[in-house]
């Protein structure tokens, strides 16, 4: 009787995780809508927001060389190091993220603010190949080849950039490529604002 009961259970149980991937579709449905209806995607809401970085670790993308040797990989601990870092998610195929590269080159020019990249879902050689191109920012730069990370920080689509507080805390999320206007009201206020509340009183 106990074995038949438990079959009915999990035939239950296993009926239901059918409707997890259709809950999570309806999910991001209802986001995209917020947007549209916003007139802007980069306001998509984000739960991470206040919440500390995803325990997510990149690795290097092998063969990339800066001024100072081997550009290093980053894992989460090093995001919480009292330094506010900007995080920008990108990939050498992605049309927005080549409009964006030239802004991303001067704000990793910013005093007292650390940028570093997440290669995504990229071949390792053309990562290289952008970077040659166009320039590398990025004072670390991880690699994410199956998208793993990128579902961890509840990425969307490329480009996407964030702010982390010192304490390791996402502090603000852009959706999209930046602009001179998103960087100047957003990413730049967000950046203070970190560094302020980093800052001791008196």
């Amino acid at each position: 009787m106990t074995e038949q009961i438990d079959g009915v259970a999990e035939g239950r149980s296993g009926r239901a995780w059918v409707f997890v991937p259709l809950a999570i579709f309806l999910a991001v449905a209802i986001l995209f809508q917020f947007a549209l209806k916003s007139g802007d995607p980069s306001k998509l809401p984000s739960a991470l927001i206040g919440k500390p970085v995803p325990a997510v670790d990149f690795a290097p993308l092998e063969g990339l060389n800066g001024t100072q040797g081997a550009v290093p990989g980053f894992t989460a601990a090093d995001l919480a190091k009292g330094e506010v870092t900007v995080v920008n998610f990108w990939a050498s195929w992605c049309g927005p993220c080549v409009e964006e590269h030239p802004l991303l080159v001067e704000l990793a020019k910013e005093p007292g603010l650390k940028l570093v990249g997440v290669n995504y879902k990229d071949e390792p050689e053309n990562g290289r190949r952008f970077l040659g191109r166009y320039g590398n920012p990025f004072a670390a730069l991880g690699v994410d080849p199956k998208g793993r990370g990128a579902i961890e920080w509840g990425v969307y689509g490329m480009p996407e950039t964030f702010v982390v507080d010192g304490q390791g805390r996402i502090a603000y999320k852009h959706v999209g490529p930046l602009t001179e206007q998103s960087i100047a009201e957003k990413v730049l206020p967000a950046v203070r604002a970190a560094q302020g509340a980093a800052t001791p009183a008196g």
